[in-house]
């Protein structure tokens, strides 16, 4: 693979995976390079431990749009979809000046709405078991 444009778009966990899984299950491509069979292989694996094994493309519709209250950058939100937070820590990690640009209020509405839209698997999970 060749990156013919590095600012053409971004990609989420979920998208690189994706693509990756294609990739792997394609049996007419033919990797005739063994560094790209393993570069596949070890970040699908990598990936799959990761919030984007849950997500789907609805979701992602769900969680982009529910984000636009917030006026966050494409990056923020990016990061937010890949990582998932689940504190307010992670929160003034991830949004640049978050202290002046997110109340209390909306960092805890920020982190529910992440919950919301991106956790739905695991609460499923847990009351299958439970």
């Amino acid at each position: 693979m060749e990156v013919l444009n590095d600012c053409a778009a971004y990609l989420s966990n979920y998208e690189v995976l994706d693509m990756l899984q294609n990739i792997k299950s394609n049996k007419k491509q033919k990797m005739t390079q063994n560094q790209l069979a393993t570069i596949t292989y070890q970040t699908i694996r990598y990936l799959e431990d990761t919030p984007c094994k849950k997500q789907s493309p609805e979701k992602i519709r769900k969680f982009l749009q529910s984000m636009e209250p917030f006026n966050l950058t494409k990056c923020e939100k990016l990061t937010l979809l890949n990582v998932c937070p689940k504190t307010a820590l992670e929160i003034q990690l991830i949004v640049e000046d978050s202290e002046d640009r997110l109340s209390n209020e909306e960092v805890e509405s920020l982190l529910e709405t992440i919950q919301n839209c991106l956790g739905e698997q695991e609460n499923e999970q847990e009351t299958e078991t439970g």
